[in-house]
């Protein structure tokens, strides 16, 4: 019996086999290297992943999907099945020599709260790519003065460099989402782009900023920091959050702090 997908786990199975194909080169999987994939479902990029990566494990969520994985994949040597949540999963355990490049068909309703899980295992992964909901892809990629400019991007822009890669419409799934997916990849940081004393404050600084993004810095942080120590920052108070870079967000974050 074909596995029905499930709306709880956010579930929509790729079968394209072009747009597969492009993911896949567009991942570039090598023999010498150690690959992840977060919610395998049916296999549909696990299978041409696993005949160029030199080791796959994935994570699966619905214990349904684990035996035919199993199963589809039992001769092949250097294939695991990891019956478990992304969201508690830890990274970690699966490193050994090589770092881990980490792939996904992320369900949407998971898919930031997984993103900052991963933020904590980047000294053990050497690139990420996801497939997300197109919305998402455009807040983690946009900029400064980008009207998809927030939380999400500043803050894994601090963790890592992010590239959007591609645009896939609904039809390469199913069942159809009702909305565009799109690639995105993200590459840790050799070292973190600006200097921040204290992560949850910059956190806390950013939430506020955004929370009524429409407020200026001035009325936005309110509480945390005045419109006379704005200024002594060389920052505009007049400013909207959006309008204003990770570089100067963190001297904000570090000047509470101190």
């Amino acid at each position: 019996m074909a596995h029905r997908p499930r709306k709880r786990f956010g579930q929509n199975f790729l079968h394209d086999p072009n747009v597969i194909q492009r993911i896949v080169d567009l991942i570039d999987p090598h023999a010498d290297e150690h690959l992840v994939e977060i919610g395998p479902g049916q296999g549909a990029l696990t299978a041409p992943l696993l005949k160029r990566a030199g080791r796959l494990d994935v994570i699966e969520l619905d214990r349904d999907l684990v035996p035919p994985l199993q199963n589809r994949f039992a001769a092949e040597a250097h294939f695991r099945v990891h019956q478990a949540d992304a969201l508690k999963f830890d990274f970690h355990s699966l490193y050994r020599q090589k770092k881990l490049r980490v792939v996904g068909n992320l369900p949407y309703n998971i898919s930031t709260p997984l993103l900052f899980h991963l933020m904590q295992y980047l000294d053990c992964i050497e690139d990420m790519h996801f497939m997300l909901q197109k919305e998402v892809v455009d807040r983690i990629t946009a900029q400064a003065g980008e009207s998809h400019y927030g939380r999400l991007g500043i803050m894994l822009g601090y963790y890592c460099q992010t590239e959007r890669l591609m645009t896939i419409g609904p039809g390469a799934f199913s069942p159809p989402p009702k909305v565009d997916s799109a690639i995105v990849r993200l590459t840790p940081h050799a070292t973190p782009p600006v200097q921040v004393d204290d992560l949850a404050m910059l956190s806390k600084v950013v939430t506020q900023a955004f929370s009524q993004r429409r407020k200026t810095l001035r009325n936005g942080l309110k509480g945390l920091v005045s419109e006379a120590e704005i200024m002594q920052l060389d920052i505009d108070p007049g400013l909207r959050p959006e309008q204003i870079p990770l570089s100067q967000f963190a001297r904000l974050a570090n000047s509470i702090i101190k």
